[in-house]
């Protein structure tokens, strides 16, 4: 076996690291110190709202009205982009949540999407 010779002390190359990992092994284990908590300042009442209405939520609400929504509006009500906006009406609305999508062409040439209401239902 080989050794390390200090002044004073030898010590054989293995309990020089079974050494090292005891001590490695108790700085893992030691508490660590957190940072302090700091306290946020409260929101107003509009973001609390905001906060507790889904997207989905908002979209099903733009979609409902008489006149219904256009993308442009659907991406600024969820801050989505438009590709994202298209496959929630195809994926979830139409093919999830089962509902009958209509689109109108306005004159500006916009495309207005809503959902249609059932009768006799």
């Amino acid at each position: 076996m080989s050794t390390i010779n200090n002044d004073t002390d030898t010590i054989t190359k293995s309990k020089h690291r079974a050494v090292i990992r005891r001590v490695s092994s108790e700085k893992a284990r030691a508490p660590q110190k957190s940072a302090p908590a700091v306290a946020e300042p409260p929101k107003p009442a509009e973001a609390q709202f905001e906060g507790n209405v889904t997207k989905q939520e908002r979209m099903l609400t733009l979609l409902s009205r008489k006149e219904g929504a256009s993308i442009a509006e659907m991406m600024q009500a969820t801050k989505w982009q438009q590709h994202s906006v298209r496959g929630f009406l195809a994926g979830t609305v139409k093919k999830k949540l089962g509902f009958q999508l209509t689109s109108s062409k306005e004159k500006d040439g916009a495309r207005r999407y809503y959902i249609a209401t059932r009768h006799g239902r």
